[in-house]
């Protein structure tokens, strides 16, 4: 405890305790100052305290969110793509031969880890131009990946994506990871690394069912099509034969075709007149309720 040398009051002649009425004024600072000094180390002491009270609570304060924040595992995270293609006859897929290990040399679908500072779309887009070249396509989120042993380097959880393009549009372009990238039909896929096996086929199944109830079949098919090219398509995906008559009277009574005045031969056939598809028409009727079913 700092004892304050500091006497109340002042003498019979107004001067500064212990100071007497006729001394020099200057000498009595000085001895005024001195009754001051223990006052002031008492209060910097005090000061230095508080700040370095303050210093300590944040210091917990950092450290519990430290704990809060990485106290358990976390997994890595991923993202998978299974871009189709399609050729005018056979339904594809783009595969990429894995260039590192795992799995070395065995085909599997592009993808690779999430940075700490890109989203999921984001790093699906990466990662697409990266191992194959490709970019500027169709991109929807599929399903989520959680098998605890899915990855045999570690806990690994991968959102999944399908895309669609057009293989005559797009050069592949393997890259970083990836030793190669090659279309395969979708009957003819080869043993696939992780479980990409299973990615696939719940894409194949989502691109199926979304295919009857939305027209996003137009994304496989160049902007001029024929009806027998889009009916192919639609067989190709379903994988079943569809009725001519009945396929093209329900498709065309959608009125979401736009007819040309240009044709197009295929093979000793007679020339086939051209379409195109309307997309600000079809989104203004789905506002309305319109629903594509086929």
């Amino acid at each position: 405890m700092f004892r304050l040398g500091v006497k109340k009051g002042r003498d019979s002649k107004g001067s500064p305790p212990g100071c007497k009425g006729g001394d020099d004024p200057g000498r009595n600072r000085q001895k005024w100052d001195a009754h001051l000094v223990p006052a002031r180390v008492f209060w910097q002491h005090r000061r230095n305290i508080f700040i370095s009270l303050f210093d300590l609570v944040l210091i917990q304060h950092h450290l519990s969110c430290v704990n809060h924040t990485y106290q358990y595992p976390r997994a890595a995270l991923t993202v998978d793509c299974v871009v189709f293609g399609f050729d005018g006859g056979a339904l594809q897929v783009l595969l990429i031969r894995r260039g590192l290990e795992p799995f070395k040399d065995k085909w599997a679908l592009p993808g690779g880890f999430v940075r700490v500072e890109e989203t999921l779309d984001e790093a699906a887009r990466r990662e697409l131009e990266e191992e194959t070249g490709l970019k500027d396509v169709f991109l929807e989120q599929l399903y989520t990946f959680s098998a605890v042993k899915r990855d045999p380097r570690e806990r690994v959880v991968s959102v999944a994506y399908y895309a669609l393009t057009k293989p005559a549009g797009h050069t592949t372009a393997a890259s970083t990871d990836a030793a190669e990238a090659k279309w395969f039909t979708v009957s003819g896929i080869p043993a696939l690394a992780f479980d990409h096996a299973d990615i696939l086929d719940t894409a194949l199944a989502r691109l199926r069912g979304k295919l009857t109830y939305q027209p996003i079949g137009f994304e496989l098919l160049p902007p001029k099509f024929t009806l027998t090219q889009l009916q192919r398509l639609y067989e190709a995906v379903l994988g079943t034969d569809i009725d001519k008559r009945n396929f093209r009277k329900k498709v065309l009574s959608f009125d979401l075709l736009v007819p040309l005045k240009e044709t197009h031969r295929d093979g000793a056939h007679r020339p086939a007149q051209l379409f195109r598809f309307d997309p600000v028409k079809y989104e203004r009727l789905k506002k309305k309720g319109f629903l594509f079913e086929l």
